[in-house]
């Protein structure tokens, strides 16, 4: 009988195994296995953050973090480039500066790391290969700015820190301090720093104290609205890799409060108050998808929810947390604009939207589409975890900035 139990516990552990590693995965993506494996360790972590959360016993993005702290590294400096951790305006920055000698003054990124407003360091192992790459191979100075995280801040902190940021770097004095042109300074972000990025772009040209202004913006699939979640790509990818809709709905919520209640009107769609309907024109995916990605989804319009929730927290229609909400008088003075999609990612049609707006505002924009990517693929590109797909992604990027800055 002992026998037969433990048969049974193998098979039964061998099934949840199989279970957990085996997703199907869209056939454009490469390296299945590989993804596949990655992708069952995410989703397993997830599960374990939500038991966790349910049960009261940590919070969800706690959880969460425990796993994305295994993957810091200490500020390393190597022969092409100078790390330090500094602040900049009292926010923690990581800072690279690289060693070979420039003919003239250098290039520069302010860049913001991507984990939903909730993890996330610029010193995570992938973050520090990224920026270290950036600096090495632009021969740039490049500022990762570590801002302060919910669930601990909210909204409009997150924005707060890097835009004091980003004002403090853009002085004259400051640039001169570390040899930057005025005139090539890009900000770049993935993901939540996408989103950040493209909110302070648009934040810099309404503020009148600041007077050297980005010549680029590079947004990696970037976050970029809260009113529509059910987009055809939130529908088509809502359990692929990385980033199922479920966590992406709590990440906007955790960034604008703990309260479950704001979670579970968006998990339902039934956030936005009427008074708020004008918004949709800017969000409106049958007028700003191309016909591929609309394939055989159907518009409907919003369902209204109360209005108490959009009094209580204001922020999730601010333009500073859903830059894609700007008004095209807004978008027309924005800089040139490098905008990364995947295909298999919630967040595609939120980046997809913001460049055809872009775009017809007459901002010149670069919009790169990775038919065989997942969201946040531009991220493996270091250790066991390395994907052909990351670095394809990373160098395409880096090219751009590049040729472009």
């Amino acid at each position: 009988a002992e026998m037969g139990a433990k048969l049974l516990c193998l098979c039964l552990a061998s099934a949840l195994l199989a279970y957990y590693i085996y997703t199907p995965l869209p056939e454009s993506i490469e390296e299945p296995w590989k993804v596949m494996f990655l992708e069952s360790g995410f989703r397993a972590v997830g599960h374990l953050a939500q038991v966790a959360d349910g049960l009261g016993l940590m919070h969800c993005m706690e959880v969460l973090m425990l796993f994305t702290n295994t993957e810091y590294i200490a500020p390393t400096s190597d022969e092409n480039v100078t790390v330090t951790d500094t602040e900049f305006s009292n926010v923690a920055v990581r800072l690279y500066l690289p060693r070979k000698p420039a003919d003239g003054l250098r290039r520069a990124v302010v860049y913001i790391h991507g984990g939903g407003w909730c993890l996330g360091h610029a010193g995570m192992r992938s973050y520090d290969r990224l920026t270290r790459w950036t600096s090495d191979r632009l021969n740039a100075v490049v500022v990762s700015v570590n801002y302060r995280l919910a669930p601990k801040y909210h909204f409009p902190v997150q924005f707060e820190d890097v835009y004091s940021v980003v004002k403090f770097f853009l002085q004259k004095s400051i640039l001169s301090q570390y040899g930057v042109d005025p005139d090539r300074i890009c900000v770049a972000g993935d993901s939540a720093g996408g989103n950040l990025a493209a909110a302070v772009a648009q934040q810099v040209l309404k503020d009148p104290e600041v007077e050297i202004k980005f010549k680029a913006q590079a947004l990696i699939y970037p976050a970029l609205q809260t009113l529509d979640l059910n987009l055809p790509s939130y529908r088509e990818n809502e359990n692929k890799p990385l980033l199922p809709r479920w966590l992406m709905v709590r990440f906007w919520s955790e960034y604008f409060t703990p309260d479950p209640s704001l979670r579970e009107a968006m998990a339902s769609s039934k956030h936005v108050p009427v008074e708020s309907s004008h918004l949709f024109q800017f969000v409106n995916w049958s007028n700003l998808l191309p016909e591929d990605l609309k394939k055989d989804h159907v518009y409907t319009s919003p369902v209204y929810g109360s209005s108490k929730l959009a009094q209580k927290y204001p922020g999730f229609l601010d333009v500073r947390a859903a830059p894609l909400l700007a008004g095209d008088a807004q978008l027309r003075e924005l800089p040139l604009t490098y905008i990364l999609t995947c295909q298999h990612d919630v967040l595609r049609d939120d980046g997809v939207m913001y460049a055809r707006r872009l775009e017809a505002a007459g901002v010149t924009v670069t919009h790169d589409h990775a038919w065989d990517a997942f969201h946040g693929a531009m991220m493996f590109v270091a250790g066991p975890t390395e994907l052909a797909v990351g670095h394809r992604l990373l160098n395409r990027y880096i090219e751009w900035l590049n040729n472009n800055l």
